[in-house]
């Protein structure tokens, strides 16, 4: 059996040590981990009855003056992208059908904030499909949802408190332009009676 001498001089794996010599491996402190530190390593080698295979995976550090177990990290899983037709479909059924946007986004969560090009960059959610058509009740459960919540949406649904602070703060916000390039008055205009206040207060501005 190969000395703890040899280990640490030579920065041999502690592999070549057996159960006894572990035992009396000190606990260092080099300036960097303290000693509480060093003694956790310490515990988790004496806790768990590592084989000689797992020793393997046991590195000396910094100038051979503490050990750290290799662990393994398991690499996360690599997100698969939604399937394009699928995303499309969701978006579209935004834009007035209720029951079909809550059947998909309970098959596929990951649809919520899902968008669709439909050229050039023209992207569109289904929360935003919902804000041009008017549909009030879609967007109002897409938000239950957590669907990103644009000013072109609380325009729709008469959210005068929101839209007013934006439009005030950054007065080029009234030209804006939202999916198909439909611009606030659009998105008030389709949000009705609820939204009237919105709507003359857009129209107010234009003047």
């Amino acid at each position: 059996m190969i000395s703890f001498e040899k280990v640490t001089q030579y920065r041999l794996p502690f592999a070549f040590l057996d159960v006894h010599q572990i035992q009396k491996l000190p606990l260092i402190n080099d300036g960097c981990l303290n000693r509480s530190v060093n003694h956790i390593f310490y515990k988790n080698i004496m806790d768990h009855q590592f084989t000689r295979k797992d020793f393997l995976k046991i590195s000396i550090v910094s100038s051979g003056l503490f050990i750290i177990p290799k662990l393994s990290i398991a690499s996360s899983q690599e997100k698969v992208p939604l399937k394009p037709e699928l995303v499309r479909e969701f978006v579209i059924a935004g834009h007035g059908n209720l029951e079909k946007t809550k059947q998909m986004l309970e098959a596929n969560p990951g649809l919520l904030n899902a968008s669709w090009d439909w050229g050039t960059g023209d992207f569109e959610e289904a929360i935003e499909g919902a804000g041009h058509v008017g549909s009030h009740d879609i967007a109002t459960f897409l938000i239950s949802q957590g669907a990103r919540f644009t000013m072109f949406v609380a325009a729709m649904l008469g959210q005068l408190e929101i839209v007013k602070p934006m439009i005030e703060k950054y007065p080029s916000l009234l030209t804006s332009k939202g999916p198909h390039g439909l611009d606030l008055i659009h998105h008030a205009t389709k949000g009705g009676e609820p939204a009237a206040e919105v709507l003359n207060y857009l129209r107010s501005k234009q003047k």
